[in-house]
Formats: C-alpha cells, sequence, structure tokens
C-alpha cells in the first residue's frame, strides 16, 4: 500500500467548489455534468475528489456520524485491484494499530469498499471496482 490514489474534500456546495477548483484555479476534469454527485480533478500523480459532505460522512458511517468525533470533511483513498486486495489491506491497516470503521461490502456503486482510521484518525477508504483501469505508475485512470 505505497500510494495515495485519491484525496477527498467532503465539500458543503459541490457547485461552488467545482467552480472554484476548475474555473478559477485552473484544475482539469472532464465534468460537464451540472449539480454532479462527485468530481474528479486530474493532477500530476493524484486525482483530487470532491463530494458532498453529507453524503461522505454517511459512507464512512451511516449509523454514527464521524462528524460528532470532529470529522474533519477529508479521507484518503487507495484504489485496490481487486476485492481480495481490499480485504489483505483493511487487515493490514488493523494488525498495524489502525481501526475498521466500515468492514469492507458490495457498495451503492458497485464496487467493494471498507473504511479504516489510522492512529491519528484520518480516514482511508479501500475500495475496488472492476470498470477502473490503472496507469504504468498504478494511478487510478478517471475520465
Amino acid at each position: 500500500m505505497n500510494r495515495i490514489n485519491l484525496i477527498t474534500l467532503g465539500v458543503r456546495d459541490i457547485n461552488l467548489s467545482l467552480t472554484f477548483y476548475r474555473d478559477g484555479l485552473g484544475f482539469q476534469t472532464s465534468m460537464t455534468e451540472e449539480s454532479p454527485g462527485i468530481v474528479f480533478f486530474n493532477n500530476a500523480g493524484t486525482k483530487l475528489s470532491l463530494y458532498p459532505l453529507e453524503a461522505l460522512t454517511k459512507d464512512i458511517n451511516e449509523k454514527e456520524s464521524p462528524s460528532k468525533q470532529g470529522f474533519s470533511g477529508i479521507t484518503l483513498a487507495y484504489n485496490a485491484k481487486s476485492a481480495e486486495e481490499v480485504d489483505e489491506i483493511m487487515m493490514k491497516a488493523e494488525k498495524a494499530g489502525g481501526t475498521i470503521v466500515k468492514a469492507p461490502e458490495k457498495v451503492f456503486w458497485g464496487g467493494y469498499s471498507g473504511y479504516f482510521s489510522d492512529p491519528d484518525g484520518y480516514y482511508w477508504e479501500v475500495a475496488y471496482s472492476a470498470d477502473w483501469n490503472f496507469d504504468q505508475n498504478d494511478m487510478l485512470i478517471i475520465q
């Protein structure tokens, strides 16, 4: 697990943030949809994504919102190449002292995903989708 594929910012107004990053700062995205559910920006080496904060906290833990525990709205993501790799990474994280926040499961967008938090409380999503492709540097290709 020696890469970060996504840095996700939980945002209060996705349209405002899309305009800020795309039009204001020049971040590159193929997003043309108005009021998108999620936005991915292509950067050198890593992807930045915007996702509604309420939906992000619900994705991490629907029953007990991490916002009550001071969740900053930032998650890191490791995109695996198989469901088995998701399970392996989650076990590694727990063995290393991380806390499994959401055990891996099939999720609404068709993939397989779980969350752990590191010893400082930073949330990591470990996810897999059969639809994903990676470039020669193991970076997730998002169109």
